[in-house]
């Protein structure tokens, strides 16, 4: 097999289980014919030699060792084993016979070659056996054989003896050439088995690859629709069950394409609303806000009855501009807007000024040291360090502490507070939008933004925010923990990023 085949196997666990299976399906089938044909191959070859040498050997038993005298001289034996020897079935003679009651004589046709010794015991006993004559057993002695190995050759011996006292004789036939026929067709079958086996490989490839490329062609459209290509379509050829999958991918596709699209449609007809909404508000909250402040400036001079719902107008106009810079900042990170203004920020001097700007300095403590500095947004930054800290004193409590770290090759600044801490199934959702948790903290004047803007933010520069819970020594839950990390060499950001809030992903476009 090429080096293709074989990477593929290796990428291709299906492909892999098609050839393995196919492989043993004909290793399995290939043994078997191969085991049946040889063993029956096998039987045959020996049982024809053996009848053969074995009808010949009876038939020369009855022909000259019966005219034998009774008691026969050496030379007799000799000769007429000599005689049945030199016959066409290629087997040595020894026959067995008394000189006198009691004195067995032996003549061989070769006595090199075959001996008594060379006959086995119980096919001797088996022979000298005389047996009851009966209607079922006309002979009291029969043929027997058997077969033996002497230096790695096998041999067929047989034996018989003439009724009435006359000699016993025996032969001894080699078996090597049937042994070595019966090896050449073990080889032959062998080779056969491996052919088959190879073939079968071959032929798993091809149905493999018959059947995997629309599979393959499949997944390949999969991961374009994951990617986002929603036009991606497949031609459907044939009428089997892979052109019945193909039309369902397809179907499924242009629904997933058409649902998408809706979607895309609506959320874009929501973000234009939110966006147009904010603008909208603008202007009248501009003249809110002027007039507030004029109030707020004249607050101490008003009548104690109207003073109180004074300072609630001034507080909730202060809140809905908030909420509407938020929204607009919102709808600017959705629509892809959102863009760095990089410049060299001192991280001290930066947080200190925006603690300053709020009046926290009473409230926070800063661990930072002077110095370090990193091509950072200063206005996002701004933004996520109020946001952070302000969601720290109002929801945690002074004094809060900012400390301030670089590891690697990223800024890390860690906000701490000192209060009840977020409750765990708060933790997952402290960066989404809107969320609030009402039930376990303090009713606040937030829009639930803030946290998610401040996340916005991070990702922006290539960056995050992680929520914990500190743990102090007596195991108990010590207030929260808001860790930003960003990086402290951001200027390869220049390009204008598109994030998806809801999904907290950031991309560049």
């Amino acid at each position: 097999m090429s080096k293709g085949i074989l990477a593929r196997l290796r990428l291709s666990s299906l492909r892999l289980r098609l050839v393995v299976v196919f492989a043993l399906v004909a290793l399995t089938a290939a043994v078997a014919a191969s085991g049946i044909a040889y063993w029956l191959n096998r039987e045959a070859v020996l049982t024809r030699t053996q009848d053969g040498a074995l009808n010949d050997f009876r038939q020369e038993m009855q022909n000259r060792a019966a005219t034998l005298p009774l008691r026969p001289t050496q030379d007799d034996l000799r000769r007429t084993a000599e005689q049945m020897a030199s016959g066409s079935a290629g087997y040595q003679v020894l026959l067995l016979g008394e000189r006198d009651a009691g004195k067995p004589i032996v003549g061989a046709s070769d006595p090199d070659d075959f001996t008594l010794a060379d006959v086995p015991r119980s096919l001797r006993e088996a022979v000298d056996t005389e047996r009851p004559v009966t209607e079922a057993n006309p002979y009291p002695y029969h043929l027997f054989w058997q077969r033996t190995e002497q230096g790695g050759t096998p041999y067929l011996v047989g034996g018989t003896r003439i009724d009435g006292g006359g000699p016993a004789g025996y032969m001894y036939k080699s078996l090597a050439a049937e042994k070595a026929d019966l090896n050449s067709l073990a080889w032959s079958l062998g080779i056969a088995t491996a052919l088959a086996v190879v073939g079968s490989v071959l032929l798993a490839q091809v149905a493999a690859t018959t059947v995997l490329r629309p599979v393959h062609r499949l997944g390949e459209a999969a991961k374009q629709l994951g990617e986002g290509k929603l036009d991606t379509r497949l031609r459907v050829t044939g009428a089997d069950e892979l052109a019945d999958l193909t039309r369902t991918f397809n179907s499924a596709a242009e629904s997933l394409q058409k649902k998408v699209t809706d979607m895309s449609a609506r959320e874009e007809s929501s973000r234009r609303f939110v966006a147009d909404m904010s603008h909208e508000l603008r202007t009248p909250l501009t003249a809110l806000t002027a007039v507030t402040e004029v109030l707020e400036d004249e607050q101490d001079s008003l009548d104690p009855m109207i003073a109180p719902a004074v300072a609630l107008v001034v507080s909730e106009t202060h809140r809905l501009n908030t909420l509407v810079e938020n929204l607009m900042e919102v709808t600017r990170f959705d629509a892809g807007t959102a863009r760095l203004v990089l410049d060299e920020v001192d991280i001290a001097d930066q947080i200190t000024a925006c603690i300053d700007a709020r009046a926290w300095l009473d409230a926070v403590d800063l661990d930072a040291e002077r110095g370090i500095v990193a091509p950072l947004d200063p206005r996002r930054l701004d933004v996520i360090l109020a946001n952070l800290i302000g969601n720290a004193l109002k929801h945690g409590g002074s004094p809060v502490r900012v400390s301030v770290r670089t590891e690697d090759d990223e800024l890390v600044i860690a906000v701490r507070d000192h209060g009840p801490g977020i409750p765990e199934e708060v933790l997952p959702h402290v960066f989404d939008r809107f969320y609030k948790a009402s039930a376990s903290r303090p009713r606040s004047d937030g829009s639930g933004l803030g946290l998610s803007i401040a996340m916005e933010n991070a990702l922006i520069h290539g960056g995050s925010i992680t929520a914990a819970n500190s743990v102090g020594e007596d195991g108990a839950v010590d207030g929260a923990v808001f860790v930003l990390r960003l990086p402290l060499d951001a200027s390869g950001i220049t390009r204008e990023v598109q994030t998806r809030s809801s999904q907290g992903e950031v991309k560049e476009a």
